[in-house]
C-alpha cells in the first residue's frame, strides 16, 4: 500500500458515493489505474464493504447503550455460546470482547427505555452464562466517526 492508496481510502471512507473519476481527480491518477487500485483494494480485503449511514433519531432509534457483559465462567462454551447468541440479535450493533472489569462491550440501538427493558428481560438475560450487566445510555453524542487515519 502506498500513500495514492491510503489517500483512495481516506477518500471513500468520506463518500463512498464518490465515481472513479472524481478519485481520480483527487489522487491525480486517470480512472483505469484509479479503478484497479480500488479493486485491489477490496480484492485484499482493505475495503470490507461500503454502507449508509443512516440517520437514528428519524428511524426512531435514537437511544444508544453501551452495555457491560459479564460471563460467570470464562468457559470456551460459554464464550462460543455467548458470541453466536449476541450475533442473532439485530439491537446489538456492535460486540467486542474487551479486557478489564467486563468481558464483552455491546452498543445497542434502540427506540426507547421501554424497548430497551424488553431487549434485556426478554433477549440479553436468556443467554446462559451471563452474570452482569451494567448499562450506560449516551447522553450526547459528541462525535462518531468511522473513518481510521491512515
Amino acid at each position: 500500500m502506498d500513500s495514492i492508496d491510503k489517500k483512495i481510502l481516506m477518500l471513500l471512507q468520506k463518500n463512498a458515493k464518490q465515481n472513479t473519476k472524481e478519485i481520480a481527480d483527487k489522487v491525480g491518477l486517470t480512472v483505469s489505474p484509479t479503478f484497479e487500485r480500488i479493486k485491489k483494494l477490496e480484492q485484499q480485503n482493505y475495503i470490507r464493504g461500503y454502507v449508509a449511514l443512516l440517520n437514528a433519531a428519524k428511524l426512531e432509534k435514537a437511544i444508544i447503550v453501551y452495555c457491560q457483559i459479564s460471563l460467570a465462567v470464562h468457559s470456551r462454551e460459554l464464550i462460543d455460546n455467548f458470541r453466536k447468541e449476541i450475533t442473532d440479535l439485530p439491537e446489538v450493533m456492535g460486540c467486542h470482547h474487551v479486557s478489564g472489569n467486563y468481558d464483552f462491550l455491546l452498543k445497542v440501538g434502540i427506540g426507547d427505555m421501554n424497548l430497551y427493558q424488553q431487549f434485556v428481560v426478554e433477549k440479553l438475560s436468556v443467554i446462559d452464562g451471563i452474570s452482569k450487566v451494567e448499562s450506560s445510555f449516551v447522553l450526547e453524542e459528541i462525535k462518531n466517526d468511522t473513518s481510521y487515519v491512515l
